[in-house]
């Protein structure tokens, strides 16, 4: 390609949607594009507002003068699809498919792949693309048995980052991600933590149903009985249990908020009974992410910790302490979702990765 040649990156969220343009590797445009409630309320599914969004994203482009014509490739996150292995996917119809209609699960980071796919209707001799979308499944055949043989353990998690980050370990240390062992702790609204087992996840918790730690929103793993006591109680519908789990829990079930502030008020307070949750929160983070380590059989080279949480010296700290013997520890602060899509463009546009086909 030409020293034109760009790259748009998207990540669309419940009430906005991200975007950056990236020319030879470096950003040379960034913006959020807050999407009115009222506005979004009109769809009948949150699918259908993919030509919106794309009208929204191409309006911001035109206004910024980006020059259009030079983008190659528009990736966008990926959404909640069939399993699939790691990698870059051409936005085919059968994806498309399968991201409007949602069989696996509806969330707004469906709409990702359709709006990019849009756009190349606006931007000829653009093609569309996503990239490890949360449903990547490398799962190792053991880690599926859960004791019941009717319920298997599936693969949903933050792959986008995950492998974002471990990549960019690999780079400092000069080896390739396939020849290591790690143990990554994506730490946001939902928790995941994965054992990366020469590249690929061989095992990690089911952060999207609330598997795992307690985070910000997740109700993590609860107490069996407690929890079936409570679905057979009368006292709550399954919409609302599920609810609880999924986006009420954690932080949010005992503050009533889930903002990842509150961590940071709580230490300038001094309010010990929120800083105790914190710590609650990181002795799971740090148990996890022991239960990860026979996994490898093996000595794990590194834990790399990430996301909006890593932000957060003291609340890493506390993991640290308690993980440090199994591994160097490494914070890589922040969920950066666009720069993860720039850089498996990147690796596209080298031809170090062939694009997979979703079928």
């Amino acid at each position: 390609m030409g020293e034109d040649f760009c790259v748009l990156a998207i990540k669309t969220e419940f009430l906005q949607t991200k975007i950056a343009v990236y020319k030879q590797g470096s950003l040379v445009f960034l913006k959020t594009i807050v999407h009115a409630q009222e506005q979004l309320a009109a769809f009948k599914v949150n699918t259908d507002q993919y030509e919106f969004r794309g009208m929204a994203i191409w309006d911001e482009l035109s206004h910024a003068c980006v020059e259009a014509c030079c983008i190659k490739i528009i990736m966008a996150r990926g959404g909640l699809l069939k399993p699939i292995p790691s990698g870059i996917y051409e936005v085919n119809e059968a994806m498309k498919q399968d991201l409007h209609n949602s069989p696996y699960g509806r969330h707004s980071v469906n709409i990702g792949g359709l709006a990019a796919d849009w756009l190349t209707t606006k931007i000829p001799g653009a093609k569309a693309y996503i990239a490890d979308p949360a449903v990547v499944d490398e799962l190792c055949d053991l880690a599926r048995y859960t004791g019941f043989p009717d319920v298997k353990r599936t693969s949903i998690f933050h792959a986008l980052n995950h492998k974002y980050v471990a990549r960019r370990f690999s780079q400092t240390t000069r080896r390739a991600y396939e020849d290591m062992n790690l143990i990554v702790a994506h730490l946001g609204d939902g928790i995941s933590i994965g054992a990366h087992k020469h590249g690929k996840v061989v095992d990690v918790n089911q952060c999207f149903d609330g598997e795992g730690p307690f985070s910000l929103e997740r109700a993590g793993s609860i107490p069996m009985i407690d929890l079936i006591k409570m679905c057979y109680s009368g006292k709550y519908p399954q919409s609302q249990i599920l609810t609880m789990i999924r986006n009420e829990g954690g932080l949010f079930a005992y503050l009533g908020s889930s903002d990842v502030y509150e961590i940071e008020k709580a230490e300038q307070s001094k309010n010990t009974e929120v800083l105790e949750i914190f710590e609650a929160m990181a002795y799971q983070i740090a148990k996890y992410i022991g239960y990860m380590a026979p996994v490898f059989a093996a000595p794990v080279d590194a834990i790399l910790i990430t996301g909006m949480l890593a932000n957060n010296k003291w609340f890493t700290s506390l993991i640290i302490e308690r993980v440090k013997f199994i591994a160097p520890v490494q914070i890589f602060p922040g969920e950066d979702v666009l720069d993860a899509l720039a850089m498996n463009a990147n690796l596209l546009l080298k031809e170090e990765v062939s694009v997979l086909i979703y079928q």
